[in-house]
């Protein structure tokens, strides 16, 4: 049962098609798991387009229209496919199903420290690092803040922090006060998928001379 779920304003957000392509894609990676924030979004995209309806018609140049139809023949970034990972069957939206473009295992996995490696993924957005983070079972990512903002979304396995336990399809959002040391449930290593507006750094004197080599890898 999923417990952890994003906040009101990131689904607003998400309905009105405000986030990052980076952050959106993590909430509908999200929705995928989650009935219950799935259903609020409908509720809320459907609220919009009544508020829509309301409003005075604007003429728009030959140009703007032009460049709407062309569009529709771009395939659609956060469409549904289902996707093998470790011999079972899940969903994973469609942009992160191309950028995966296989399992898991097939990804180049850089590590960081003994427990954590992690895999950088492009979405275009040149702003946010968008990245699956592996930690080994009973693993942990030492006592570490950000920057900016860092949402995570639990694909495989699990962890726990200071603030609760988190399995697959719970979505966690930390802003930069929060500091934090998620630990990898024992008997599975946890693969996760994090959005981040700045480089994690680490906080213990033990981890952190690798702070200059965790720069944010985003695009």
């Amino acid at each position: 049962m999923i417990k952890h779920h994003p906040s009101a304003d990131i689904l607003i957000d998400f309905a009105a098609g405000t986030l990052p392509v980076a952050q959106a894609a993590c909430v509908s990676a999200h929705l995928n798991y989650c009935d219950c924030c799935r259903g609020s979004t409908e509720q809320l995209q459907s609220i919009g387009g009544v508020l829509m309806e309301q409003l005075v018609p604007v003429a728009v140049s030959e140009s703007v229209l032009d460049s709407i139809l062309a569009r529709l023949d771009e395939p659609v970034p956060l469409s549904f496919i289902q996707q093998r990972v470790r011999h079972r069957r899940v969903d994973l939206p469609g942009l992160l199903n191309r950028i995966i473009n296989g399992d898991f295992s097939q990804l180049a996995w850089k590590r960081v420290t003994r427990s954590l490696s992690v895999s950088h993924l492009q979405t275009g957005d040149d702003q946010r690092e968008f990245a699956l983070y592996r930690i080994a079972a009973g693993g942990n990512i030492p006592n570490h803040r950000h920057g900016g903002a860092e949402m995570t979304l639990v694909l495989e396995g699990g962890f726990s922090d200071e603030l609760g336990t988190y399995h697959p399809g719970d979505f966690v959002f930390r802003d930069a006060s929060d500091v934090h040391a998620p630990t990898a449930i024992d008997g599975e290593e946890c693969i996760c998928l994090a959005v981040l507006d700045a480089p994690l750094q680490f906080t213990s004197w033990q981890y952190r001379w690798l702070n200059p080599f965790l720069q944010l890898q985003a695009g």
